[in-house]
């Protein structure tokens, strides 16, 4: 393996395992209806249940990229995290939130971007 190949391959485990990491605990959050979640999300006006379904699906999405195998689910596993990201600081930005809540999601964002920018050939369609 070239050198070019192995920097490559670290910088998709760190973004990778920030992302599962971050999403990991944001779904069991979710999922569990923490009490600043919960908060966060009903002054964003969205009801509580939603918590459910987000929670469910970052799990699963995390689960999906971080298992070896089904390249197909991981591509849809990325792209529904990345529909959660950018709704996540349009939220914050139609709300008329400053950027200290908007610019998270968009940081995490980035990490999930360098994770499959980065993921190596037998991770990708």
């Amino acid at each position: 393996m070239s050198e070019a190949n192995k920097r490559a391959l670290i910088g998709y485990w760190i973004f990778t395992a920030l992302i599962v990491v971050s999403q990991g605990a944001s779904g069991v959050m979710d999922f569990l209806g923490a009490a600043p979640v919960l908060e966060g999300v009903t002054a964003l006006g969205y009801p509580a249940y939603i918590l459910y379904i987000l929670g469910t699906a970052k799990i699963l999405g995390v689960i999906a990229i971080a298992v070896p195998g089904k390249p197909l689910l991981k591509e849809w596993a990325y792209a529904g995290f990345t529909f959660d990201f950018l709704g996540a600081a349009a939220s914050h930005v139609l709300n008329g939130d400053g950027p200290d809540l908007f610019m998270a999601p968009l940081v995490i964002l980035a990490f999930l971007i360098g994770s499959y920018k980065l993921r190596p050939a037998d991770r990708k369609l």
